[in-house]
């Protein structure tokens, strides 16, 4: 079984833009039948998320497994996607994206993350909690209901 160790994750730069698509393809397809429509993140422009956010890459043997994109706020980080590829999943890699996204969000001054995902994405609700979100509302945003979360994030010590 692979390790995430394994796989270099990095800012991601044009020459990613395929293998993020690909991958954000892959990790959301399932959920087009529970959904009834594409998810949000099939629609996402990923060359503009790579020039106009912080977009990082994992990558394993020249693939792109995994992705993060962060947004700045005024008052928090969104935690706009994080998408693991089907190959990647259940190796930890999740939960280094993830903690990635903290320390991006410690790291510039924001003391809140936030994040929003599809009501009927009800394993990663649960996952989100299980990490230490707390759900904030629900709402329908753009035909798509929205369960939004945050997470208050502690200094880190050195």
């Amino acid at each position: 079984m692979d390790h995430p160790d394994n796989v270099l994750i990095r800012p991601a730069t044009s020459t990613d833009v395929d293998g993020i698509t690909n991958c954000v393809n892959a990790a959301y397809a399932h959920y087009v039948h529970r959904m009834g429509n594409l998810p949000g993140p099939l629609l996402d422009d990923y060359k503009g998320a790579v020039s106009e956010r912080q977009t990082f890459v994992a990558i394993k043997r020249r693939d792109g497994v995994g992705v993060l994109v962060l947004v700045r706020l005024q008052d928090a980080m969104l935690l706009e996607n994080v998408a693991v590829h089907p190959s990647a999943q259940e190796r930890g890699l999740g939960g280094k994206l993830m903690a990635l996204a903290e320390q991006e969000s410690r790291k510039q001054g924001y003391s809140d993350i936030q994040l929003y995902t599809h009501v009927k994405m009800t394993e990663n609700i649960a996952m989100y909690l299980k990490m230490g979100w707390t759900e904030t509302s629900r709402r329908s945003v753009d035909g798509f209901d929205r369960v939004h979360m945050s997470k208050a994030l502690t200094p880190t010590t050195i």
